[in-house]
């Protein structure tokens, strides 16, 4: 098809194609109710059915949220975010759209120039700034997914996608990137520094999801109970804008951000579920932080020529220390 520049999908109706166009934001939502971007009136879908994901890559992932009936790629049922590619069959309950696509350099190109129309040409550089950067990660994923019916797996670990998205949020972040069963989110910090209120609110994040984690099995016929490893480090990356017009979205590079996924899979290593770097340790301690919480200690790393430190703590000690901080914890959760 012609006429649509930039990756779109197609819904066939009786009355004739329907377009919507994936230019122009990084985030379109699917379902029966009317806050979506597709709006689809069909019962088999979920109020809030699935979401596409745009990267600055110019990828597009599909993420099902957890829907009753689910989310399917060319008859494959969804359960982690999926890459689409062009001519990609998409199914919603009973209704079935297609994806497409340029090619990547072209998508890219498309992308490019779309944030080009609305920002200015510095709005779109890369900009060191001082940055905190969580990596969160499904425990023992690839052990249930052979003991779990294919439907209890999608719908419970879409349902996991969606309230980890909403609890990153909540606390003034946003998912940056899906990686197979885990998820990666930055706090961006201002020119003043991190402070105890953001240092708090990403420490509260990561308990929170541990929590809703803890409880899915409860909610699903599981195997087990799910747990989560997460990975925080704190330091200087480029971080540039993937978004558009009055919805700003960043993304960030660099060893900072590769040091987060180091520590998540270091905690495998250690026994433990949270592991953090130096720089963000060093925040911690000024709100109160100690070695009895977060223990010291030196991890091979991959990509490392030298052993790393990292402090761990497993998620009751972390939550020793946010006990203490109730008196400084923030009234609500800042926003982005």
């Amino acid at each position: 098809m012609t006429g649509h520049p930039g990756p779109y999908l197609v819904l066939q109706t009786e009355s004739g194609n329907r377009h919507l166009s994936l230019v122009g934001s990084n985030c379109w939502t699917v379902g029966r109710s009317d806050d979506n971007n597709l709006v689809l009136p069909d019962r088999w879908i979920s109020r809030n059915h699935a979401m596409i994901q745009c990267m600055e890559t110019g990828e597009f992932y599909l993420i099902d949220l957890g829907s009753r009936n689910g989310t399917f790629v060319n008859g494959r049922r969804v359960s982690v975010p999926m890459t689409l590619h062009d001519g990609d069959a998409l199914t919603f309950g009973q209704t079935e759209l297609n994806f497409y696509a340029p090619s990547s350099e072209a998508s890219l190109s498309q992308v490019e120039q779309s944030h080009a129309q609305d920002f200015t040409a510095t709005a779109t550089l890369h900009m060191r700034r001082l940055i905190s950067v969580m990596v969160v990660d499904i425990r023992d994923f690839t052990v249930m997914t052979r003991q779990t019916d294919e439907k209890v797996l999608s719908e419970s670990i879409g349902t996991w996608f969606r309230c980890a998205g909403d609890i990153i949020t909540e606390y003034g972040s946003w998912v940056d990137k899906y990686i197979g069963d885990a998820v990666m989110a930055v706090w961006i910090h201002g020119p003043e520094g991190v402070s105890s209120k953001e240092m708090v609110q990403i420490t509260q994040a990561i308990s929170a999801l541990a929590k809703m984690t803890s409880q899915l099995h409860k909610r699903f016929e599981l195997p087990f109970p799910l747990r989560i490893g997460a990975g925080l480090n704190t330091g200087y990356a480029m971080v540039g804008n993937a978004g558009s017009g009055d919805r700003p979205e960043y993304t960030a590079l660099g060893d900072t951000v590769n040091a987060a996924f180091r520590f998540e899979s270091s905690t495998k290593q250690l026994g433990l579920d949270v592991a953090i770097g130096e720089t963000t340790y060093d925040h911690l301690t000024k709100l109160g932080a100690t070695e009895d919480l977060f223990q010291r200690y030196t991890v091979a790393m991959k990509g490392y020529e030298t052993p790393i430190v990292t402090h761990a703590s497993t998620f009751s000690d972390l939550d020793r220390f946010l006990q203490a901080q109730v008196h400084t914890a923030p009234n609500s959760p800042k926003g982005r």
